[in-house]
């Protein structure tokens, strides 16, 4: 498939709210400006995702804000005893008003409400995320304070259109490989990250959905013989034509990868997430077998609105390929692979 590299700096949109170049980047190299966007203003989305995590457990935290609604999220995963806790607020005709930064590379998100409060604090070559929740679950606290390396590093970046409206984006980076370190505590137990084997993968979103989207996503951060190593992978919606978000990490540097398929295996007729699953790329360069973990599992339908959420956390094996022709085997590291399909 073509896959066409941004090099050069400019805006993200033209006069007429259009993207001026579709692909992909190793940094957030345009412009993101949300004034710029001609589409109706109820469309635009934009968030910031965090996962951090270890061999043992997880915790996931969203602030966003989709206009109409926003939604504010914390969850802690347990990969050993396998449970999960997601508790999710939300709030009606946000409208913008939660001032997302127009890049990853500075600025604070923050949101405090009733009840809970999370930051996400962007200091040169650091993030800090705090958060606390009265009403976590079953009435709990939780509350966590978590400090991520984030020096400078290739990132996967892409610039997807929608063939349906040329006013409809996606401006999408993810960074992995960020050590993680801090701790988190709920109902009595401490959870703690360390930088050696703990790491951050963040997920900054920007752009103008069409209503019906489906969507793959896997991801892994981690050492290979003292190396840091990750994966971003997936694909399901908009014009990738140009372009995938395939891509390698390898001692903080990026390495394109074509078109990789997510074989989720099935049983009677329906999607078995709890089952082996394969991973297979159409350059050879991406093989792997992945054993689910967790599945966290979501469903809500409110007719207009909906969201049917499979996160599964398990353990891959197998092996990668750099641009030099480097193999790099894998086995058993910790990571997730997802489908999630909305109507927002």
């Amino acid at each position: 498939m073509t896959q066409h590299e941004i090099k050069e700096k400019h805006p993200l949109l033209d006069e007429h709210g259009h993207l001026i170049e579709t692909g992909y980047a190793k940094s957030l190299i345009l412009d993101y400006d949300r004034k710029a966007i001609k589409a109706n203003k109820l469309r635009i989305k934009e968030w910031d995702y965090y996962l951090v995590y270890n061999d043992d457990f997880a915790v996931a935290l969203t602030i966003d804000d989709n206009s109409y609604m926003a939604l504010d999220s914390i969850s802690l995963i347990h990969f050993k005893e396998k449970w999960e806790h997601t508790t999710s607020p939300m709030k009606v005709m946000t409208l913008g008003n939660r001032n997302f930064p127009s890049s990853s590379k500075e600025g604070d998100v923050v949101v405090k409400e009733k009840g809970y409060y999370i930051e996400f604090l962007n200091r040169e070559n650091e993030r800090i995320l705090n958060f606390s929740m009265d009403s976590f679950f079953e009435g709990k606290k939780i509350e966590g304070s978590i400090r991520l390396e984030c020096n400078p590093s290739d990132s996967m970046v892409i610039v997807t259109p929608y063939k349906e409206s040329k006013v409809h984006f996606y401006y999408n980076q993810k960074i992995n490989c960020m050590p993680a370190e801090g701790k988190v505590t709920f109902d009595g137990r401490e959870y703690i990250f360390e930088k050696q084997n703990s790491f951050g993968t963040l997920d900054w979103g920007r752009g103008v959905w069409t209503y019906k989207n489906t969507w793959y996503w896997g991801s892994l951060s981690g050492v290979v013989d003292g190396h840091l190593f990750g994966f971003n992978i997936g694909y399901g919606f908009g014009d990738t034509s140009n372009a995938s978000e395939n891509m390698l990490f390898y001692d903080n540097k990026a390495h394109k990868l074509s078109q990789v398929t997510f074989n989720i295996p099935t049983k009677d007729g329906k999607e078995d997430f709890l089952s082996p699953w394969t991973f297979t790329s159409d350059d050879g360069r991406f093989e792997m077998d992945f054993e689910p973990v967790l599945d966290r599992a979501s469903n809500t339908d409110f007719i207009v609105l909906g969201s049917n959420q499979h996160q599964v956390f398990g353990r891959f094996t197998g092996t990668c390929i750099l641009d030099d022709g480097r193999e790099i085997h894998i086995k058993d590291m910790m990571g997730f692979a997802e489908k999630v399909s909305n109507k927002w």
